[in-house]
């Protein structure tokens, strides 16, 4: 769990129950209570009682005489997140003035060691990943992940993965934290990021950050992913400057400016990206 704030000390069986979600949402698949309570480390009992309740509320949903998925009940606080808050909105509306129909255009913010995606606008090409609101990405791997991790110190970035580094998703996933530390090098020189092939083999994403009013790090990571097959050098060039120039327009909606502080190369180079 991670820390709080100073303060009441949160309610056990609230903080169990939100485990047992997150872990119910991890792949979206059904799992039986034996499993949840050997991923949480808790008692199956424990597990038995919060998943009967979970399910009363609509919370989860029985799918197996003791298995369970994500209940309905959670769209309902989806859909009013994304309502009301202006981040989602504005990035739609960009993404829709971008173009692009084939590609995807997707938003994450951080959530600790993953990013968690709060927003896609679909493309036409079949990237082999779902980037819907909900999903969890290990943030190695993805190119807004990267992006938002530039933004911050390589003492910040080397905290968050000082427990357990996250396991590869294709051969070319990062192989651990010094990699990605020489990586953040090369996407701050070159002002985005770039996942090339490290969540699908045929996938290439480019990513920038996105800031909020007064932030230093960043708050949030645009990212547009491509059929690598499909694409030559040229295309590439053009969806990195793209890239940019999306989350820069969405941070100055936000009220934010971009870091200035980063050098950045003039050209947007496929052949430099991959030398990252």
């Amino acid at each position: 769990m991670d820390d709080l704030a100073p303060g009441p000390k949160p309610v056990p069986a609230l903080v169990r129950a939100k485990r047992i979600l997150d872990d119910l949402s991890l792949d979206g698949k059904a799992k039986g209570v034996s499993d949840i309570a050997r991923n949480l480390a808790l008692p199956k009992s424990t597990v038995h009682g919060l998943c009967r309740t979970l399910e009363e509320l609509g919370l989860l949903v029985r799918t197996g005489a003791n298995q369970f998925t994500v209940g309905p009940h959670v769209l309902a606080w989806a859909n009013a997140y994304q309502s009301q808050s202006s981040l989602p909105q504005a990035f739609m509306e960009l993404a829709e003035q971008a173009g692009m129909r084939s590609q995807s255009i997707n938003l994450s913010i951080p959530s600790g060691h993953e990013v968690m995606y709060i927003a896609c606008r679909q493309g036409s090409d079949p990237l082999g990943v779902s980037f819907r609101p909900g999903l969890r990405l290990p943030a190695p791997f993805t190119a807004t992940g990267k992006a938002m991790l530039a933004t911050m110190s390589d003492a910040e970035v080397r905290e968050l993965f000082a427990q357990r580094w996250p396991d590869a998703w294709t051969p070319s996933s990062v192989p651990d934290i010094d990699a990605l530390l020489a990586e953040l090098v090369v996407t701050r020189a070159r002002g985005y990021s770039l996942d090339d092939g490290q969540l699908r083999e045929s996938m290439t994403c480019f990513g920038a950050p996105v800031f909020g009013a007064g932030s230093v790090s960043a708050v949030a990571g645009v990212a547009i992913g491509v059929l690598t097959a499909d694409s030559d050098e040229d295309a590439f060039d053009s969806i990195a400057a793209t890239v940019t120039q999306l989350a820069a327009q969405l941070t100055r909606r936000l009220g934010g400016r971009p870091r200035t502080d980063l050098p950045r190369e003039p050209e947007h180079s496929l052949t430099a990206a991959r030398s990252s």
